[in-house]
């Protein structure tokens, strides 16, 4: 299979809770596939400025759609970039908040370059991770606040169809094991997909 992101005609995209790992693990991935990398947090902040002052001004569902805007200009270009880290909540918008988003939501679940990172595929120990990352971060809410929102997300996360990547080793680690489902291409992601998912930890 062609490396993904060297001939630009496919992008890995990487998906998840916030404090995954998306942006350090696909900075390390796109150096690895010498190819481009961009987070979508950043594009957005780019275009539209902070994304609180946003959502203060506009309202979530207002920013949602025009997140799903700023990703489909970053996806569709003659030159798309190789890896891409997708916001936090951008699979978890309602199918209506942009007229292509339950569309591009379908793809990016079911492409075999699509991965979903999580620290933990149990819930109790992916949630006390990502709240133990997050709060680490100058822009952190507070730590029940942290814990409500990857509480409400991670079913979504975990039941999605694409691949599954536990974050908790180290990034090389990490970038190897992706490596190592790129090289399998899309024949098997189904069955990846299903035994991975069996186990997923919802307690």
């Amino acid at each position: 299979m062609t490396n993904p992101g060297v001939d630009g005609s496919s992008v890995i995209e990487l998906v998840g809770p916030g404090g995954a790992g998306k942006t350090t693990t696909g900075m390390a991935l796109a150096a690895r596939l010498k190819s481009k990398f961009v987070d979508l947090d950043a594009e957005f902040m780019a275009r539209n400025g902070d994304v609180s002052a946003f959502i203060s001004r506009w309202g979530y569902e207002a920013y949602a759609a025009r997140n799903v805007d700023t990703y489909l200009a970053i996806r569709n270009p003659s030159e798309p970039p190789g890896v891409m880290a997708l916001s936090s909540g951008f699979m978890t918008y309602r199918e209506d908040i942009h007229p292509v988003y339950a569309m591009s939501r379908q793809r990016i679940a079911s492409s075999a370059l699509t991965f979903v990172l999580l620290p933990s595929l149990e819930l109790d120990e992916c949630v006390a991770e990502v709240v133990r990352r997050q709060l680490q971060r100058p822009f952190a809410r507070t730590p029940e606040r942290e814990e409500q929102v990857i509480r409400s997300r991670f079913s979504v996360y975990a039941n999605l169809s694409a691949r599954k990547v536990v974050t908790r080793p180290a990034v090389p680690v990490v970038v190897e094991e992706i490596m190592a489902l790129l090289s399998t291409g899309g024949s098997d992601v189904n069955q990846r997909t299903r035994s991975g998912a069996e186990g997923v930890g919802t307690a």
